[in-house]
């Protein structure tokens, strides 16, 4: 089972909305989202980034960072930047990267489910970013951003968003990165019950894709209003968070790379040898490589394959034989002295 629902957006007016519109929070740092708001008051990274408005000096993770996501958002919601929508919806995001594009259904996603573990994720989380995306939500009152989820593709659902996507859309705009955003409002009754009828019977699980921290700190704000609730019904709007949720089959995995900043105090040739205990390395014409537990690496001007060795790994642990695992145990940790990442299960 997977429990969906509509809602009634805030959402830009379409003449507008190629200046609301902005990076996530998380790809940009402070200084790159001053310079990208700058000279345009109604881009979103006012409210996902409001420390671009503050001094620099000010920590990130000060209480008038939160305060001022808070007020831009109210001033954007007063100044007519932002409206809300006149009835619950559901609504299609289509995101167009080159010659690639990919729908999603953006609606309303349970806490309760991803408490049951019905709604799974596969990343740890920092409890340093937890705790910033909570306060976000907490004092702005919003889901300002919303995650990424994935289900296994149903051709039911994949007819009521195609036929969605036949209308004209509310938005359709090209962002400065060359990647295409196009929305589409589904409020017909009849549609909404039967997508949430699909995704009850025949969904039996989300995954999250991207935004573990943002759904964990949803989670967290669910939970706290959940308990200073008196008359908790199970559907109020705290017990949801907005995502979008794309078929498994559209989905196009972007490459993840590192940059790693020192050898560790090992020379090129040092640091070589010690790879070479785990993995095979070859010349390689191009960065990607074509094969599961391999590895692109740069390094003084070339590319190297890294092939992980037979026996170098648990090749049967579903987790210690991914391959970032892999890549961590064998030549992150062990080699250049970078722990993992601080873990927080949940």
């Amino acid at each position: 089972m997977s429990k969906i629902r509509p809602f009634a957006a805030y959402r830009p007016k379409p003449e507008q909305a190629s200046l609301v519109a902005s990076h996530p929070y998380d790809v940009v740092n402070s200084g790159e989202a001053r310079e990208l708001a700058k000279g345009n008051t109604a881009s979103f990274l006012h409210i996902c980034k409001p420390e671009i408005d503050l001094d620099p000096d000010v920590p990130l993770y000060d209480d008038r960072v939160y305060a001022k996501g808070a007020e831009n958002l109210r001033k954007f919601i007063s100044e007519g930047l932002l409206f809300k929508e006149g009835q619950p919806c559901f609504y299609v995001y289509r995101q167009k990267m080159g010659n690639h594009v990919q729908d999603g259904l953006v609606a309303l996603c349970s806490v309760k489910e991803y408490e049951q573990g019905l709604i799974k994720r596969h990343e740890f989380t920092r409890k340093d970013k937890e705790d910033d995306r909570t306060r976000h939500v907490m004092e702005q009152n919003a889901n300002a951003e919303p995650v990424f989820l994935t289900y296994r593709a149903l051709p039911e659902i994949d007819r009521i968003v195609k036929l969605a996507t036949s209308c004209d859309p509310v938005y359709d705009i090209i962002t400065d990165d060359g990647f295409g955003h196009t929305v589409w409002a589904i409020a017909g009754a009849e549609e909404m019950n039967e997508l949430q009828k699909l995704f009850a019977e025949k969904v039996p699980a989300l995954y999250v894709a991207d935004g573990h921290h943002r759904t964990a700190a949803a989670v967290r704000c669910g939970q706290a209003l959940r308990a200073k609730s008196k008359t908790h019904t199970g559907e109020e709007p705290f017990e949801y968070f907005m995502a979008v949720v794309f078929p498994h089959d559209q989905l196009k995995i972007m490459d993840y790379n590192r940059v790693v900043k020192d050898l560790n105090g090992l020379s090129a040739k040092q640091f070589l040898a010690k790879v070479a205990d785990k993995f095979e390395i070859a010349p390689a014409s191009e960065p990607k490589p074509s094969a599961p537990r391999s590895f692109g690496m740069y390094l003084e001007g070339k590319w190297h394959r890294l092939a992980a060795k037979p026996g170098s790994f648990p090749a049967a642990d579903p987790v210690k034989g991914l391959d970032v695992s892999i890549l961590q145990d064998n030549l992150l940790a062990p080699v250049l002295g970078i722990a993992p990442q601080d873990r927080q299960a949940h």
